[in-house]
């Protein structure tokens, strides 16, 4: 009789994973709790970051990016990759995402994709057209008159139909749907708009869950972030990107002006509405699993995100 002991078989095939969520909602101690429920069923699991600041090598506690401690827990991929004084983009990004992905479900491993930006992880998921870049001329223009005028200004003159998607105060959104505007290219709609419901295409079975949380237990989580944030040397971390030339997409970074300014109260008000925005969204986007984790530990969490996943149809392990 064979009393040798082996290793642990997944039970069976696991999708691809993604949580998404607010700003200190916990998505990353709940990826970590869940990968090591997935090495007690056999699996192999890697995490990949779909956060457009956390792909900024020296915006590591500007972003909230997973700390060494949490990537020894677990392998995190496409973090801290790309210079702050470069314009990175959605395209560039979902490309690079997308090979991750595919070559992790390759050698046999399983991807948990964890972020908080929402046009990251469709470019993850999704094979979608992505807009092209713009004139650099019209952009420095775009850019020149948004620190003239300010975002509100540029707003009021978008086209009505394009202004439900955005909010007055998001800047590098406003430059962006300006800048197509005035090249002639027409911006993809979201899909209550008419646009490709990109769940409906997705490119392999995927659990996407979306992590809630009452204001109550959210908003002092968020305030201790900030905080913890503040002391870990945020504002440095900003005055180092200025020093070197920051790009757009890092200025348009939450807080990044406001740490050097050390206005922290103003910090969480904008995660706080940028985080009703994120559940918004989540909840009016047919596939994805909300879970409700006031009062949940992230382990518990994590038990019910596995749960969810080995109901989802999908490859043979």
């Amino acid at each position: 009789m064979d009393t040798g002991a082996h290793p642990a078989e997944p039970a069976v095939g696991l999708p691809v994973i993604a949580i998404f969520g607010p700003t200190a909602i916990g998505k990353t101690g709940v990826a970590t709790q869940l990968a090591g429920l997935m090495r007690d069923r056999g699996d192999d699991p890697v995490a990949i970051n779909c956060d457009s600041i956390q792909v900024y090598r020296g915006l590591e506690v500007i972003s909230g990016a997973a700390t060494p401690e949490d990537r020894d827990k677990l392998e995190h991929r496409l973090l801290s990759f790309v210079p702050v004084t470069e314009e990175f983009s959605a395209g560039k990004f979902g490309e690079a995402a997308r090979a991750e992905i595919d070559t992790a479900l390759d050698q046999g491993r399983q991807p948990i994709l964890v972020g908080g930006t929402g046009l990251y992880l469709r470019a993850a998921l999704a094979d979608l057209e992505m807009k092209p870049v713009v004139d650099p001329r019209l952009r420095e223009e775009v850019e020149s008159e948004l620190e003239r005028r300010g975002p509100e200004a540029l707003y009021e003159e978008l086209p009505a139909e394009l202004t439900g998607q955005v909010h007055p105060n998001d800047r590098k959104r406003i430059a962006r749907l300006t800048e197509l505007v005035r090249s002639g290219i027409d911006p993809h709609p979201d899909h209550e708009g008419g646009g490709e419901l990109w769940t409906s295409s997705l490119r392999h079975p995927t659990l996407l869950v979306g992590l809630v949380e009452e204001d109550e237990d959210l908003v002092p989580k968020i305030r201790a972030r900030v905080e913890k944030m503040a002391g870990d040397g945020a504002a440095e971390e900003a005055d180092r990107a200025v020093a070197e030339g920051a790009s757009r997409t890092v200025r348009a970074a939450i807080g990044f002006d406001e740490f050097s300014s050390g206005d922290l109260d103003r910090i969480v008000i904008l995660h706080r509405r940028f985080g009703r925005r994120q559940m918004t969204w989540m909840r009016r986007m047919e596939g994805v699993e909300l879970i409700d984790r006031t009062g949940m530990g992230d382990r518990e969490v994590a038990a019910k995100i596995l749960e969810l996943a080995e109901q989802v149809p999908c490859r043979v392990a």
